[in-house]
């Protein structure tokens, strides 16, 4: 989950950075930056209720008076640069219209200053939560106040029943969902597809297939991948794994996995892997462009786009800000590749074990919260969770979001809309990024390594069990 921000992406300008856009963890990331972990920060948040300052209007959380508007909210999170002009954008018009100033603050340390904030009494009116488990951490401090009637009105119209679950704690509603991202897309070229007489694939065995067709037709491997990135190698390894889960044993083992009830040694998460290492640990079928099966960990995961766009890597498992990298790269005439079902590229999400099954994706997104009960603040944050704000910030290009009121037309790019009308697709099954969800020590550790580890040919069982071990670190 995407679990909190220990690194960030340096993404093409115009695309978000957790979701695609923010930073949330250092799975996302080519610079890594200090950050508590959800159980550090935890601590820390719940050893500070006792002692607030006495003048901090938001010392009692949710038990508070509301406070009186003074026309300008505070709203801080993780995302700066080029995306937090765009969210600013994003909000102008209503601003002005509604009187009220909006005041945004990004910090690439958003997770770990937003505890010393919390606990020095220094909260904003809202914050962006990269993921839900910094969310409930904060939650424990008692700071974090309930939706509001407004915003709790538009979250339970635009947003579906999983949406809403993420923004809970105990089974009330602190956050409302924000934007989204959405993982799982296996990018190819059309063309090339045409030229070996192959088609999308409708199971994942027939995807497995499909490389090997791929394999026979030009006598080179079929995919690539790149899981270096830096103290975070192994990321991308395991969105693969958890894409796998869901897919093949449902949500329910997903949702035990990840929350520790099910242990990586189980036979479903083995099977996963093995599932999983059918490809990438078959030394016909990767690394092309790049090496043998070992050369996946000494590749950058952004480097995977240029092979794409050139045309050299005929399939690869990346979510939908690889687009961003491959606009950025030259195709094998030298020009803008194009991402476009006929165009050079183009991406189909990874399919269902059993053909028929609803879909199912993983993703990541953002929630606000609000530590302030004011009416000024109880608008803006009924703003954020409704249509009218969706549609604002997407028109503005690079990210997407869940909301039902979105019009997917609004979307900058053929394939973001494509991942708009599959988040709002009432049949899609959505699940949070699993080691988002799991704590530092496995999530952000123990589970990269483990990747990094089976990459380089360490057997199955003993990499899962290692990773198991991290709940004991």
């Amino acid at each position: 989950m995407e679990g909190i921000t220990r690194a960030k992406l340096e993404l093409p300008a115009g695309y978000n950075s957790k979701v695609e856009g923010i930073m949330k963890k250092t799975k996302r990331g080519l610079k890594l930056v200090p950050a508590l972990s959800v159980a550090s920060i935890g601590l820390l948040l719940a050893g500070c209720s006792g002692g607030a300052d006495p003048n901090d209007p938001n010392a009692q959380g949710g038990e508070t008076q509301v406070a009186e508007s003074d026309g300008v909210v505070d709203v801080y999170g993780p995302v700066t640069g080029t995306e937090a002009e765009l969210l600013e954008k994003s909000w102008a018009d209503w601003s002005e219209e509604n009187g009220i100033k909006i005041r945004y603050t990004g910090d690439k340390n958003f997770e770990s200053q937003l505890g010393i904030k919390v606990q020095g009494g220094d909260t904003p009116d809202l914050a962006v939560f990269p993921q839900p488990g910094l969310l409930e951490a904060t939650v424990a401090s008692g700071k974090v106040q309930k939706l509001p009637e407004g915003a709790q009105a538009e979250v339970g119209k635009n947003w579906s029943e999983d949406w809403q679950n993420y923004g809970k704690v105990d089974g009330v509603q602190y956050g409302a969902p924000l934007m989204a991202s959405v993982k799982g897309y296996i990018w190819y070229s059309p063309k090339q597809f045409e030229e070996w007489g192959v088609s999308v694939p409708k199971t994942w065995d027939e995807m497995t297939a499909l490389g090997t067709e791929i394999t026979k037709k030009t006598d080179e491997p079929a995919w690539c991948a790149g899981f270096a990135s830096g103290e975070a190698s192994g990321w991308p390894g395991t969105d693969w794994i958890e894409d796998a889960v869901l897919r093949q044993s449902g949500t329910e083992a997903y949702d035990k996995w990840v929350s520790g009830e099910l242990e990586f040694t189980s036979p479903e998460i083995t099977s996963a892997f093995d599932s999983v290492g059918e490809i990438l640990l078959d030394p016909k079928q990767v690394n092309a462009g790049y090496g043998d099966v070992k050369s996946i960990n000494a590749t950058a995961f952004g480097d995977i786009g240029t092979a794409v766009a050139k045309g050299t890597c005929p399939l690869t498992h990346q979510a939908s800000f690889l687009e961003g990298f491959i606009l950025d790269a030259k195709n094998a005439d030298g020009e803008t590749p194009t991402v476009a079902p006929d165009g050079d590229v183009w991406a189909f999400i990874a399919p269902q074990f059993n053909e028929g099954d609803p879909t199912s994706v993983v993703g990541g997104g953002e929630f606000v919260a609000a530590f302030s009960n004011d009416e000024d603040t109880a608008k803006v944050q009924e703003y954020l969770a409704s249509a009218d704000w969706a549609n604002s910030r997407v028109k503005l290009g690079g990210v997407i979001s869940a909301n039902s009121g979105l019009d997917p037309e609004n979307a900058s790019s053929d394939l973001l809309r494509s991942a708009v009308e599959l988040l709002q697709d009432p049949s899609t099954t959505f699940r949070f990024d699993g080691s988002d969800l799991m704590p530092k020590s496995v999530g952000a550790d123990s589970f990269w390594k483990g990747i990094v580890d089976w990459i380089d040919g360490k057997p199955t069982k003993e990499v899962l069990e290692n990773i198991q071990a991290g709940y004991d670190s």
